[in-house]
Parts: C-alpha cells; sequence; structure tokens
C-alpha cells in the first residue's frame, strides 16, 4: 500500500475516533481506492500510533460499510454501491425528520442564531472543507434538542461516510444546499415544526437522488 500525504489527527474525541475519522475521510476522498489493502501496522505508523486504535477504527468503519475486514488479511476498502447509497438516504431523510420535529420547538433563541450563522458561513466558504464542517454542525444543531437518545444514535451512524462528503462529489450541491438550508432555518422561526421536518427530509432526499445519479453515470463510463 502506497503512503498518503496529508493524513493527519486532530485533537478531539478518543484515539480511536480520531484515526477513524482520518481514514474515513481519506476513504470518502478517494486517497484509499475500492480494493485496495489497508494494513494496521503501515497505518499505526503514517498516524504516530499503535496498532490498537487503528484496530478499533477498522471495525468502527467496517460496521460503516466502508471496509471489509479479512482475517490474516487486514482491511480492503469496499467500492461504493448504489444500493448502499439509496438505504442510508431514504432512512436519513424519514430519521432526521422526525428528530427536527422533535427539536424544533424546544431550539432556544440562540440555536437559530447560531443556525443562521452556520448558513451564512456556508454561503461565504470559499474551501469545501470549510464547507463540509459547518454543514455538520447545521445539520447536528437542527436535531441537538430532541431526546430520543435511540434516534439520535441512529443517526449518527448514518452520518458517518458519505454524507459528510457529498460536497466533495458533487457538482453544485454547495448552492442547492444553501438555499434549503435558509428555507429550513425560515420554517424553524416561524414554529412550523412539520414544514421544517419535511424540508429537511425532501433536502436529504434530492442529496441522495443526485449521488446515486452520478454514481450510475460513472458505472456506464
Amino acid at each position: 500500500m502506497s503512503m498518503k500525504q496529508g493524513l493527519r489527527i486532530d485533537n478531539r474525541d478518543t484515539l480511536h475516533l480520531k484515526v477513524c475519522n482520518v481514514i474515513r475521510e481519506a476513504i470518502i476522498r478517494g486517497d484509499f481506492k475500492p480494493g485496495e489493502r489497508l494494513k494496521q501496522s503501515d497505518m499505526a505508523e503514517q498516524l504516530g500510533v499503535s496498532r490498537m486504535p487503528v484496530r478499533e477504527a477498522f471495525r468502527k468503519l467496517e460496521s460503516e460499510g466502508l471496509i471489509i475486514l479479512e482475517p490474516h488479511k487486514g482491511a480492503i476498502v469496499k467500492s461504493i454501491q448504489v444500493e448502499d447509497v439509496a438505504e442510508i438516504y431514504a432512512l436519513r431523510a424519514e430519521l432526521e425528520r422526525i428528530a427536527v420535529e422533535q427539536s424544533a420547538d424546544l431550539l432556544t433563541n440562540d440555536d437559530t442564531q447560531q443556525l443562521s450563522y452556520l448558513a451564512d458561513q456556508m454561503e461565504t466558504a470559499e474551501d469545501v472543507d470549510d464547507f463540509v464542517q459547518y454543514n455538520i454542525d447545521f445539520h447536528k444543531l437542527l436535531i441537538k434538542r430532541c431526546n430520543w437518545e435511540r434516534l439520535n444514535t441512529f443517526i449518527t451512524t448514518l452520518w458517518n461516510g458519505l454524507p459528510q462528503q457529498t460536497p466533495h462529489l458533487l457538482e453544485g450541491q454547495t448552492e442547492m444546499s444553501n438555499k434549503e438550508h435558509r428555507a429550513i432555518i425560515n420554517a424553524i422561526q416561524n414554529k412550523e415544526k412539520g414544514k421544517a421536518g419535511k424540508l429537511v427530509a425532501e433536502h436529504i432526499k434530492r442529496t441522495g437522488e443526485k449521488l446515486i445519479n452520478s454514481l450510475e453515470k460513472e458505472g456506464q463510463s
């Protein structure tokens, strides 16, 4: 396996989650190709950690469907399947609709001001990576006041992987998302939680459909 440049660990989360975040982002960016083998020893050396957090990160990435673990062979990067994308986005649309409806009426004035701030930052972001982080923060804040712990756990699992990185993968995604984010904020400010939930679901479904179309075109080329 060739060594990849630019992999680094930020000072957040526990060590195995930091390792997991770095490898996940590299897979989504395409630094590691489908079918490529990832060795614990290589990843540990490159990231400056022991094998244990890499092993734990591999288990988590396998649960997210990004790699396959084979005994005595290490991890193999999976290709992105249309069926997986369809499932992820269908589930996200429904679950996040419910979570937003649970959260919307409980959002504080500070919360809604922060949503507007994040929307401002996304609209002026010149770097896609900055947009991605603001977008993650925006969606997390939308459901911040949802008290259903199991629902929040399901959503977090679905968010890991592709959903975070679609701005890297889809042309025009940032512009359309910005418009949809503003509509969601307006619904929340107007105390229309049902409308806010519906807009979030439509936003997610549109992104999923666009990603599926992109993958199908790549498969035909």
